[in-house]
């Protein structure tokens, strides 16, 4: 079945990537956003009669509603996105993250369908040894967090809604972001060959940017079933520590280094590891692991090298 699909924020990291792929499975692709980043990373849907772009900001309700009036899908993909960023900007991210999602959700009718994607870091500071699934107590330590978590409570409430909880991205995009961190390690095993690390034991999940594409469209075709419900989306078989990824690096990447730092600490505290059963339950599975990601990303880094491709 083919729909109307907005997907606001479409041409970010997430988006140039998702958008594609809608259009590919016969979808029709609004895409709302303000390209702050300078970006043309939707140049390639251009030529496509089922795409149209709209330059504006997803926060002015005059610009949004119009739009959403079309649409039968929507998927929220604007904001501010990763704990330094908000932290760095807390009135831009205050108002993209949470005032503007929380107006769009208002805004809906009740018939249409929202795919909304949250953050498995709202989870917080696990406990030693036990999964985190989506039953867990949410306990979010960033501004980042704190929002994402609010947001999914409107969204479920509205009913019509599919949640992700995603874990890590990584993996290349025309919109691309460094500052990911399987993104960020790899980029500095390719130029640095070290890397320092804080908090080195901390634990977190990843998750490939093209299977975050396949969950969505995965709840997309199978939205009545799945509907109402928080899902994680990552990978189970990487529950991993920083060093424990560097060591995936250093794989393929031989003489590259890391090494703990005696002092200081990791401004981002999150620590857990995360189940994925419920979504793989639907017939969703990943489709990229984590050591295709990195040797991904190795080629990727022989085309760029510079510092626009970071949200800080």
């Amino acid at each position: 079945m083919s729909y109307n699909v907005l997907v606001t924020g479409g041409a970010g990291y997430l988006g140039s990537i998702m958008v594609p792929e809608l259009l590919k499975a016969g979808h029709k692709v609004t895409v709302l956003d303000n390209f702050m980043f300078k970006q043309n990373s939707l140049a390639h849907c251009v030529a496509d009669p089922n795409f149209d772009v709209v330059k504006g900001d997803a926060r002015e309700e005059s610009v949004l509603k119009p739009l959403l009036a079309k649409a039968d899908v929507v998927v929220p993909l604007a904001a501010l996105v990763g704990a330094p960023l908000c932290k760095q900007d807390p009135i831009g991210a205050t108002t993209t993250n949470l005032d503007g999602q929380l107006m769009l959700i208002k805004a809906l009718s009740k018939q249409q369908r929202v795919l909304m994607p949250i953050t498995n870091s709202g989870y917080g500071v696990g406990e030693s040894g036990k999964f985190c699934t989506e039953e867990t107590p949410l306990r979010p330590i960033s501004l980042y967090g704190v929002h994402k978590v609010e947001v999914e409570k409107a969204v479920l409430d509205h009913g019509n809604a599919v949640s992700f909880r995603l874990a890590t991205v990584f993996g290349m995009a025309p919109r691309m972001r460094l500052d990911l961190l399987v993104n960020d390690f790899t980029y500095r095993a390719v130029y640095d060959r070290f890397v320092v690390l804080f908090e080195s034991h901390f634990k977190r999940n990843y998750i490939h940017v093209r299977d975050v594409s396949r969950a969505f469209l995965h709840a997309l075709d199978n939205f009545e079933a799945m509907k109402g419900q928080p899902y994680n989306v990552g990978l189970s078989d990487a529950n991993l520590s920083k060093f424990e990824l560097c060591q995936r690096i250093q794989n393929q990447i031989k003489d590259f280094v890391f090494l703990e730092a005696p002092v200081g600490e990791d401004p981002d505290k999150r620590d857990y590891i995360v189940s994925n059963e419920k979504i793989e339950k639907t017939g969703w599975k990943p489709a990229h692991s984590l050591d295709m990601g990195i040797a991904e990303l190795i080629k990727g880094y022989r085309m760029i090298k510079n510092t626009i491709y970071t949200n800080v």
